[in-house]
């Protein structure tokens, strides 16, 4: 079956209203909507309301995007207020707040394609953890591992406010919520993916100055924790450090070799 579709007749008013389609994109919604209405031609009508369609999908990018950028602003200034300090570059920075920004260059490196919602969870991952310190909890294993699973309520709440506060919808804060509280590793993956990140900063980042603090880890026990945290992270996550895409610390890197190839 062949449908064809008729020329416009041309006249003075087709000719001005091809001219007002042209411009339509840049017409406000309601400008749309009311061509929309007025219009007797179904051609026109279909056109515009694919025009109408397109300043709904671009209003609503520009309002996601607009509270993206608030929360990110949110969690930054919320991590800014961070009395503890930590060097890197040469310069002085508050430590959660360089946690964060590390978090995020890490995921942009390793998933760009990453949405708002996870890479808010990323940037909130230690929001404010200043406020829950681990003197606050019995210094045994038990009041270690309370100190940890109270941590991930405490973060996922902090981001799920700043969320709410930028607009988010509740379906999008539960998502955070539940990637930053660490619900479903492995079968989550908004969750793994925040897990891969989390060991992927650690190995770069973190891991030298961990060492230096326990000088007493003989190489066993360097391979045990090097092997735990490798656990936690996905084969994508494996691979990419085996790919050569992080910095190993130099002098760890024969043991974290011999723990993941072992």
């Amino acid at each position: 079956m062949h449908y064809s579709c008729k020329p416009w007749p041309f006249s003075l008013s087709n000719a001005l209203l091809r001219i007002s389609l042209i411009a339509l994109p840049f017409y406000s919604l309601n400008a749309v909507a009311k061509i929309r209405t007025q219009s007797g031609s179904i051609q026109v009508k279909m056109l515009v309301n694919i025009l109408f369609l397109r300043h709904f999908i671009l209003s609503e990018n520009t309002m996601t995007q607009a509270a993206f950028e608030q929360a990110v602003n949110l969690i930054d200034s919320a991590n800014s207020e961070d009395p503890n300090v930590e060097q890197a570059e040469g310069k002085d920075w508050p430590k959660e707040l360089l946690y964060s920004l590390r978090m995020s260059n890490m995921l942009e490196r390793y998933r760009s394609d990453a949405d708002h919602v996870v890479k808010l969870a990323i940037r909130g991952q230690h929001i404010q953890r200043w406020q829950s310190p681990r003197s606050a909890y019995p210094m045994d294993r038990e009041g270690y591992h309370k100190w940890r699973s109270d941590l991930y309520v405490f973060h996922a709440d902090k981001v799920a406010s700043v969320m709410a506060q930028a607009g988010f919808n509740e379906q999008d804060i539960e998502r955070a919520k539940n990637a930053v509280a660490k619900v479903g590793i492995k079968s989550n993956p908004d969750t793994q993916l925040l897990e891969d990140v989390v060991g992927l900063v650690f190995i770069e980042h973190y891991m030298l100055n961990f060492a230096a603090k326990h000088p007493e880890y003989t190489e066993q026990k360097w391979i045990d924790i090097i092997r735990k945290t490798w656990a936690k992270m996905s084969q994508d996550a494996h691979a990419f450090v085996l790919a050569g895409k992080i910095t190993l610390p130099e002098s760890l890197t024969p043991v974290i070799l011999k723990a993941v190839q072992g």
